[in-house]
């Protein structure tokens, strides 16, 4: 095997996180061939998902090659994180030749991967394959979509409204392409809070999906205001009666568009579940009221004791009203986590905006907080508007002034 080529860009750092010792020790020698005089470390447990930036350090070009076999249910919510950080390329290695799991760790953002027995072919084809994505620049659109699952704590929270509204105010923020879709095959609203009619439900791209293409997929969808609208079945016996894998939908979503935001029914069942684990962030709605803090409660702990990751649950407070119902503060220490953000009791712009099936105007008290959510979910601020120079006699007073020297 030969010894890294200088003409492509190396990487700072290698870490290898795995605690299988033997699957190290396979590994390891290749390595230190391949990449010698390279800083190189080993973790021999899993970090949390949320802390694996600070785990890894801030050297500017690193590869990890991660264990996903000895437990995938932590080592594929972490592959997610470690493929959203700067300048980091994870490479799987699996114990066995598994299609759908390799195909479901490259969906996760796995730059590639090895199969034990680990050979020197193998390293090679994975570290010139990382080589010529730093060259490029390229990251796979798996990497850069970013999903938001939205689930109410109980009924009536108003989850659906918020999930309809963020798709669009994510849009303003300048996402090219954005997908709403509600996955609620019993109760599913959107159709009625969005006056829209279709043909067609997620049942259709269930059914068709080893046919889906760019042509069906567009049948499938309404676009409104740029953003495309996958609605739910409109009638109860439409929806799936043994189905609990929702993958058709999320992965070709993944792959062509860069938001998607699933309005979910609940956090419970299979069906949920697997869009909670997919989804990059899983916005957890509540209302300040008793009833709905205590069914949030129970919804916390059922997705922790389901093993979706707690770094990704963001409680969102809804109708929040501060002399009615419990602070944030004292809901932020009941609940054991932060709240992630309020959305105040705004009942005339949401109801006229519901009437009209348009989102809420972005002036009004719930647009600006939706705003904030959606500029923190996604990192990009909207630009102030400049404050025009003060006019009147004030103005005139201050013009005056400037003008002396």
């Amino acid at each position: 095997m030969q010894r890294h080529d200088p003409s492509f860009p190396a990487p700072r750092k290698v870490v290898v996180i795995s605690p299988n010792a033997r699957m190290v020790g396979e590994l390891e020698p290749l390595i230190n061939i391949r990449l010698a005089g390279i800083h190189s470390g080993r973790m021999s447990r899993y970090p949390e998902p949320s802390h694996a930036a600070d785990e890894l350090g801030n050297a500017p070009a690193q590869t990890v090659f991660l264990d996903v076999a000895s437990d995938a249910e932590q080592a594929l919510p972490l592959l997610a994180a470690l493929a959203r950080l700067p300048g980091v390329q994870v490479v799987a290695m699996l114990a066995s030749d598994d299609p759908g799991f390799i195909l479901k760790c490259l969906r996760a953002g796995a730059a590639d991967f090895l199969l034990q027995p680990f050979t020197e072919d193998q390293l090679e084809s994975a570290l010139g394959k990382i080589e010529r994505l730093q060259i490029s620049g390229d990251q796979s659109p798996v990497a850069q979509c970013k999903m938001v699952s939205v689930m109410p704590a109980k009924g009536a929270c108003g989850a659906t409204t918020i999930a309809c509204n963020l798709a669009f105010y994510w849009k303003r923020l300048g996402a090219k392409r954005v997908l709403l879709a509600d996955m609620d095959p019993l109760t599913g609203t959107m159709s009625f809070l969005m006056k829209l009619k279709s043909a067609h439900s997620f049942m259709d791209v269930l059914h068709r999906s080893h046919e889906l293409d760019s042509d069906l997929w567009k049948a499938m969808v309404t676009t409104v205001n740029g953003v495309d609208v996958l609605l739910s079945p409109e009638l109860v016996t439409d929806g799936p009666t043994d189905t609990t894998d929702p993958s058709p939908i999320l992965n070709y979503a993944r792959q062509n568009y860069d938001v998607v935001i699933l309005d979910s029914g609940s956090v419970y069942g299979d069906w949920n579940l697997y869009a909670a684990r997919a989804a990059n962030d899983l916005l957890l709605v509540t209302t300040n009221e008793l009833p709905s803090l205590q069914a949030a409660q129970r919804a916390l702990s059922y997705l922790e004791t389901s093993r979706v990751g707690k770094w990704k649950v963001r409680l969102v407070v809804n109708r929040y009203h501060r002399d009615v119902g419990l602070s944030k503060e004292v809901i932020g220490t009941a609940m054991h986590t932060d709240v992630y953000e309020t959305l105040p009791s705004d009942y005339e712009a949401v109801q006229g905006s519901l009437m009209e099936g348009k989102p809420v105007p972005s002036a009004t008290p719930f647009g600006k907080s939706l705003t904030q959510l959606a500029e923190h979910l996604s990192g990009i601020s909207t630009p102030k508007p400049v404050k025009k120079q003060s006019s009147g006699l004030v103005g005139g007073l201050l013009d005056l002034f400037s003008k002396k020297k």
